[in-house]
């Protein structure tokens, strides 16, 4: 077997990282990465590093060739799921670590996981506390600039492949055109939508608790 499928059963640190949580128009999506120290000296050959480092062409391609070589999980929740989430969660780290537990139980679910390891972004125990029976047998640790990790670069390469390419669906499905993050020409596209299609609209492709929201219905 060549070293696409020679996965069953692998053990390695798990990676995990996140896209769209800053970005008003489309998912969020969370990613995770399985790979052991010979892996992470191949990735490292690829020069995977943090994807905000990376243009989104180049990323695609990462993406897929890291999808072919390693265990990998993802966790998209598009914007009429986010939306109905987020009502009831009411807390983008609770939203957060529901999505990061459900990468490492899928993962765990056939491969052993030695470590998981995740960008800081709130309380570990958010993260423990919504792991199941598979999860709760695994160390989890949050680090600042998580991405440093190979793992974890690698996790935020396919979480932003999918963003991308998730966000280019919603702008073919919709007939708008959408930008990335939440600055000013996020807000004019915002309003030029309202304008054009009605404010309920932007439950189907956006975030609507973002201030962008707030702006562009009024």
């Amino acid at each position: 077997m060549n070293d696409q499928i020679d996965l069953l059963k692998k053990r390695g640190l798990l990676g995990i990282d996140e896209s769209g949580k800053g970005d008003f128009f489309g998912p969020l999506v969370i990613a995770g990465v399985l790979a052991d120290e010979k892996d992470s000296a191949r990735m490292l050959e690829m020069n995977i590093r943090d994807s905000k480092k990376i243009a989104d062409g180049r990323i695609l391609q990462l993406a897929d060739w890291i999808k072919e070589n390693f265990p990998h999980s993802l966790v998209v929740i598009g914007p009429e799921k986010y939306n109905e989430l987020y009502q009831k969660i009411n807390n983008l780290n609770r939203l957060l670590a529901w999505g990061h537990s459900r990468v490492i139980e899928n993962i765990a679910e056939e491969h052993q996981i030695e470590k998981a390891v995740s960008d800081k972004f709130g309380k570990p125990e958010l993260i423990i506390s919504a792991l199941m029976k598979q999860g709760k047998k695994i160390v989890l640790e949050q680090i600042v600039r998580g991405e440093s990790i190979t793992q974890v670069a690698a996790a935020s390469i396919l979480a932003r492949a999918e963003f991308v390419r998730s966000l280019k669906r919603i702008e073919q499905n919709f007939g708008v055109k959408l930008h990335k993050g939440a600055g000013p020409p996020v807000d004019i596209a915002a309003k030029a939508i309202v304008r054009t299609m009605g404010p309920e609209i932007l439950s189907k492709i956006a975030k609507i608790h973002f201030k962008n929201f707030t702006r562009a219905v009024q």
